[in-house]
């Protein structure tokens, strides 16, 4: 049986949010995947605790917060990785993410070296 476009998706979702919990301490308040050609772009919403919030209210708060959290997720990015692997079969080309201080979004764009969505 073909697995649909929206059941990698919600998988790849699922499975992020469950290693922000486990790696990372918390999860965010959602999450939403999406694949486009070679890209998985996974978008999460809530990821700053109230804190962090206080913190990003001055320039330099902001850009330590943003600093911070890259090196986290960069620490953890063989698992990441290892997610897209075993949910699409494709490896990771690339890694590329941004955190916004101001909505506490964070995107991660996972480049891959085929095009997934293509192959669905």
């Amino acid at each position: 049986m073909k697995v649909s476009k929206g059941s990698y998706e919600s998988e790849i979702s699922k499975a992020i949010t469950q290693w922000e919990k486990d790696y990372l301490g918390r999860g965010s308040v959602s999450v939403k995947t999406d694949i486009l050609r070679d890209m998985v772009i996974v978008n999460l919403q809530g990821i700053l605790t109230r804190a962090e919030y206080n913190v990003c209210e001055t320039k330099e708060g902001m850009l330590t917060i943003k600093k911070t959290r890259s090196e986290l997720v960069e620490s953890g990015i063989e698992d990441l990785k290892n997610i897209i692997l075993t949910i699409t079969g494709e490896e990771v080309k690339s890694f590329h993410s941004d955190i916004s201080s101001r909505t506490g979004e964070r995107v991660m764009v996972f480049k891959l070296f085929n095009d997934f969505e293509k192959n669905i």
